[in-house]
């Protein structure tokens, strides 16, 4: 009788923690109220000196998925309790190790996407700034070889910094 009763009290007590942990943690990090339904994010045009054709597809559609697989928002076009706009500002290829002959040995391609994040159930959570990322690649090897790759590498990179702040509030 009393292995019951624990068991029972066992399990109101695991019932309450669970409960009382809903809306406010998740396992992705993500901090989003309760009262947070809907996110939409427009496309962010390319609007670089340097246009590559398809970094704002990229760009949009990762941020697009990682809101879509980290959190339980319904995407909507416009209007969303989150929403994202914004545009890529730069995209940008240099130099970075020189050799002993003034030949580089390293290159950097380096992104800038500006975003304005609107929250309009917590308003003091808005902002509007610049995030950047880059990454290196060997001066042997041309942009066009391994331009794909860094794109999606430096747009998940830039995602995560954007996400992080949007909603992990860390």
């Amino acid at each position: 009788m009393k292995g019951k009763f624990f068991d029972i009290l066992l399990l109101l007590v695991l019932l309450a923690l669970i409960y009382s942990c809903r809306g406010g943690y998740s396992f992705t990090g993500a901090d989003i109220s309760a009262d947070i339904k809907t996110i939409s994010i427009s496309y962010f045009p390319n609007r670089a000196t340097l246009v590559q054709p398809n970094l704002s597809n990229v760009f949009t559609e990762t941020l697009k998925d990682r809101f879509n697989s980290q959190t339980n928002l319904e995407m909507v076009r416009s209007d969303g309790d989150l929403m994202f706009e914004g545009e890529i500002v730069n995209y940008t290829v240099s130099a970075q190790a020189f050799t002993g002959n003034e030949t580089a040995a390293l290159n950097r391609l380096t992104i800038t996407v500006k975003v304005k994040f609107t929250n309009t159930k917590e308003p003091q959570k808005s902002f509007e700034t610049n995030f950047t990322r880059y990454a290196d690649f060997v001066s042997t090897v041309s942009l066009s070889a391994v331009e794909e790759e860094l794109i999606r590498q430096i747009c998940d990179e830039l995602v995560t910094d954007i996400f992080n702040r949007a909603v992990a509030n860390w």
